[in-house]
């Protein structure tokens, strides 16, 4: 089992250089991989790509770009640079995004979401894989009259989906390399999700899926008050409907009961639920809420438990 964590240089002068200089202390903590999430500011691929070569002891992760506002042509385009860029240590996550920001953002309707994923990931399947691609669905198409393949890349980019619902499970099982679940806790990965991904994957003859869990924690000692700063940063999470049914079927009320807050002891029995519960990767985010020596301390229990 590897175990990473994802990168938050919010507040920092330069994203770029913040992200290299917290690459660096991860890969000396001993953390296989790094993980960037994908908002309206800096493209992750190519951060990831940056920061993949100037830290060759680790992967990098994208978690997760949405499939609305995009097309299969220019992620894969996107991803194989990555990959090359980083010798094959590049892995792109997906995800459907939300209501909210794909209407406001890009005027787009959030309109049959499980739909748009599947062609989306058949078409960027063929483009990652072959270099070409000659889809044609309902809501989108890919053909490439001129090659699209990228020297160096090595074929097949890793494709992961940010998916915790039946119906998202189903396609990423058939159609993805594995998942990228957040707030989703050793019950519901042990109960709902990773069955259900299990057999979609099974059923379409597909090797065993990754489930690569981003649990939010931190390793520190002032417990109760770093649990109230997660309840106020996690909340936002409880209004999106998929977030809110997750959580439930962890076992919490709040999005911060599925936060990992205590000492080392504490936080290494929760990084062990989460194998036992089918996890083949953890990457721990909001490692920064207690301030930089806890998510040190952090860093240094997690390269442990990698090891």
């Amino acid at each position: 089992m590897t175990v990473g964590a994802a990168l938050d240089t919010s507040g920092a002068h330069n994203q770029v250089d913040a992200s290299v200089r917290l690459a660096e202390e991860a890969a000396a903590a001993g953390l296989r991989s790094v993980w960037f999430g994908q908002s309206f500011g800096a493209d992750s691929p190519q951060l990831a790509a940056i920061v993949g070569r100037a830290v060759p002891d680790l992967h990098v992760g994208t978690s997760a770009i949405p499939v609305f506002g995009r097309h299969p042509l220019v992620v894969s385009s996107q991803a194989q640079t990555a990959q090359a860029a980083t010798h094959g240590r590049y892995h792109l996550g997906l995800a459907l995004g939300t209501k909210l920001l794909t209407e406001n953002g890009f005027g787009l309707p959030f309109e049959r979401p499980i739909a748009r994923l599947r062609e989306f990931l058949t078409a960027l399947r063929q483009l990652t894989e072959t270099g070409t691609a000659d889809f044609h669905g309902e809501l989108l198409s890919a053909t490439t009259p001129i090659p699209a393949r990228v020297p160096g890349a090595e074929p097949g980019v890793p494709l992961l989906v940010a998916a915790m619902g039946p119906q998202a499970l189903r396609v990423s099982g058939e159609l993805a390399d594995g998942i990228l679940p957040y707030l989703a806790g050793p019950r519901a990965l042990a109960d709902h999700i990773v069955p259900a991904l299990t057999a979609a994957a099974e059923a379409a003859g597909r090797p065993a899926p990754r489930i690569v869990a981003l649990v939010p924690g931190v390793v520190t000692d002032d417990v109760d008050t770093v649990r109230a700063r997660a309840t106020e940063n996690l909340a936002f999470y409880e209004q999106i409907p998929s977030y809110a049914r997750v959580i439930e079927l962890s076992g919490g009320r709040r999005a911060a009961d599925l936060a990992v807050i205590g000492d080392e002891k504490a936080v290494e029995a929760e990084v062990r639920r989460y194998r036992d519960a089918g996890a083949t990767e953890i990457v721990f985010s909001g490692t920064k809420m207690a301030g930089a020596a806890d998510r040190r301390r952090t860093w240094a229990l997690l390269g442990e438990l990698a090891g």
